[in-house]
């Protein structure tokens, strides 16, 4: 029997962000299952969309490795909150930080509050974002494109501008990028582009902070099951999810954790500027 939930799924939609609580089935991201050895002991982690999703799965492995984190988030605070617990019962502490990253000023407070509440920034994990279906390019409303802008891209350069000062040689960026970075779904447009300009964003910025001692790398998801896809998706999407990769099903949030710690982990000293793609077997070439 297969270990993960297969679809079809119960038709299911929720208001943007969406919340864990509310999806069926529930998602996996490690709760039980990740078992942590030390790889990330000390280190300090800001990971933002750390409420839920693959955030959540991140910010679980990240503290069972030894990582205290900060938890940036929208306004999910019951996800949230159980993050924090789930991180605290792992002996880390956890700092949550609620706001709107689509402005300079917040990102700039997320970093400052890491620094002050966590002693520095080791990991820097630029994860949240923003998705919305539309058939045509014609519904697409300006302030939707440049909402999602504002959200998935030049967020992550506010992050990381204010981010870089702070961190030392070893240093670690991880952008979640997508598959949709090289495979484009058409109805995803403006959240696809801009998962390509966080590609190249990363690419570009390994090379700018080598000298440094500080990697850039990336992550390409491809259909994972998180809040995002009931908040975001037709009902008949959603029950569907998943089944157009080799693997017939949607990934959940564990299984990408430790792609994440990977990329954190002092030992992969020589890995920088890489794309890891996390797809269920749809390759990215």
């Amino acid at each position: 029997m297969n270990a993960h939930p297969q679809p079809p799924f119960p038709d299911q939609q929720q208001p943007m962000p969406g919340l864990t609580s509310q999806m069926d089935p529930k998602p996996d991201h490690g709760e039980t299952s990740y078992k942590g050895s030390g790889r990330l002991a000390g280190k300090k982690a800001v990971i933002t969309g750390g409420d839920s999703g693959i955030g959540r799965a991140v910010a679980i492995a990240y503290a069972r490795e030894g990582a205290d984190v900060l938890i940036a988030y929208l306004n999910e605070h019951e996800d949230a909150e159980d993050t924090k617990r789930i991180v605290e019962e792992a002996g880390r502490k956890a700092v949550l930080v609620a706001g709107d990253i689509q402005t300079a000023d917040h990102c700039r407070r997320i970093i400052d509050t890491a620094v002050k509440e966590l002693g520095g920034i080791d990991i820097l994990v630029n994860n949240a974002a923003h998705q919305a279906t539309f058939s045509d390019i014609g519904d697409i409303p300006d302030e939707e494109w440049e909402l999602t802008f504002k959200v998935n891209i030049h967020a992550m350069f506010y992050l990381t501008k204010a981010a870089v000062p702070h961190m030392k040689e070893g240093g670690s960026i991880i952008n979640t990028a997508s598959i949709n970075s090289d495979n484009p779904n058409p109805s995803l447009l403006a959240y696809a582009t801009t998962k390509g300009a966080i590609q190249n964003f990363t690419a570009g910025l390994a090379q700018m902070l080598a000298e440094k001692g500080i990697r850039a790398n990336a992550v390409a998801p491809g259909p994972i099951w998180t809040p995002l896809i009931p908040s975001t998706m037709p009902a008949d999407k959603v029950s569907n999810f998943g089944k157009q990769v080799p693997m017939k099903r949607p990934g959940q949030p564990a299984e990408l954790a430790t792609a994440y710690v990977m990329l954190a982990d002092p030992l992969s000293s020589y890995v920088s500027g890489a794309t890891i793609a996390v797809t269920g077997g749809k390759p990215i070439l």
